[in-house]
């Protein structure tokens, strides 16, 4: 073989960082030893897979084709060494969640995974829907589960649970009052100030699909990255918000907040697992979403 996995090693870890003294760094390195490995590489099979930019290393159209490919390579010699050091069928796992889910479904699963695995340790990143898909496409995250509509041609999309959104307000709004005297319409709704998921989260997209045609009329007042931040804004009457029905059944059961009904609207939506479509389907991979699908409600 005229390759050795060092080298796809070295590889890998410049097309993440971009850079050859990072790289080195992470895999505990010199970066002289770093920059033959990569030379040697390129040598051998009489390729350049990276453009020099000033001290960047960017990936080529060469190197765009073949990380895919390296990555896979690199999963599968990972999850060999597994088997044989830890005599364990899952390893560790890189999982990227978005908000809601990372925060009220995700924390479970780990701990149900680990229970099974114990000798697999998993690692949480939680973002938006736009920054964990970003994440997965450019293989630092083994697999993504996420809020938003996505279609990716490099990514495989897996419906997984269902859900819906929440309109709610503090229990002493107007809106609280007027429900319980009839349904509210699409007029109602564009009478509040909204307080809101930003744009890219998977929540902030079911919401700008669920308003169509009376979203230019909206009234947004605020817009924040964490669903504690809008609940607590919520409570202190700034406006109405709009969230998973998971990060809200709590509150609704204290009495904090109340659920305004919106006969006009529809909030559904799917969940979704992601995975990039030539990843190495590890043990672990295939254990998470195994692990996953039965827990779809």
């Amino acid at each position: 073989m005229r390759y050795t996995l060092r080298q796809l090693e070295v590889f890998l870890a410049i097309a993440h960082t971009g850079n050859l003294t990072r790289a080195a760094n992470h895999l505990a390195m010199s970066q002289s030893a770093a920059s033959s490995a990569l030379k040697d590489f390129e040598t051998q099979f009489e390729v350049q897979l990276f453009d020099r930019v000033g001290k960047r290393l960017q990936l080529n159209e060469q190197g765009r084709l073949v990380r895919p490919k390296a990555e896979a390579l690199m999963a599968l010699a990972q999850d060999f060494e597994q088997t044989l050091i830890r005599h364990a069928e899952a390893g560790p796992l890189n999982v990227g969640a978005t908000l809601s889910i990372g925060n009220y479904l995700a924390v479970g699963l780990m701990a149900e995974y680990m229970n099974d695995h114990p000798d697999a340790p998993v690692t949480l990143d939680v973002a938006n829907t736009e920054h964990i898909a970003e994440r997965v496409l450019n293989f630092e995250l083994d697999i993504g589960l996420i809020e938003g509509e996505l279609h990716h041609p490099e990514l495989d999309v897996i419906p997984w649970r269902e859900d819906s959104l929440a309109v709610f307000c503090d229990p002493s709004h107007p809106l609280a009052e007027l429900q319980k005297q009839r349904p509210l319409t699409d007029d109602d709704l564009v009478t509040p100030r909204w307080i809101l998921r930003e744009s890219g989260s998977g929540t902030r997209q079911a919401f700008d699909r669920a308003m169509h045609g009376i979203l230019p009329k909206l009234h947004i007042a605020l817009q924040l990255q964490h669903t504690e931040a809008i609940k607590r804004a919520v409570e202190a009457q700034l406006g109405v918000g709009c969230l998973s029905l998971i990060t809200l059944e709590d509150a609704f059961k204290r009495g904090n907040l109340t659920q305004l009904q919106t006969p006009t609207r529809n909030f559904h939506r799917q969940l979704y697992l992601i995975v990039h479509k030539q990843k190495y389907r590890s043990a672990g991979i295939q254990a998470w979403i195994d692990l996953c699908m039965t827990k779809t409600s």
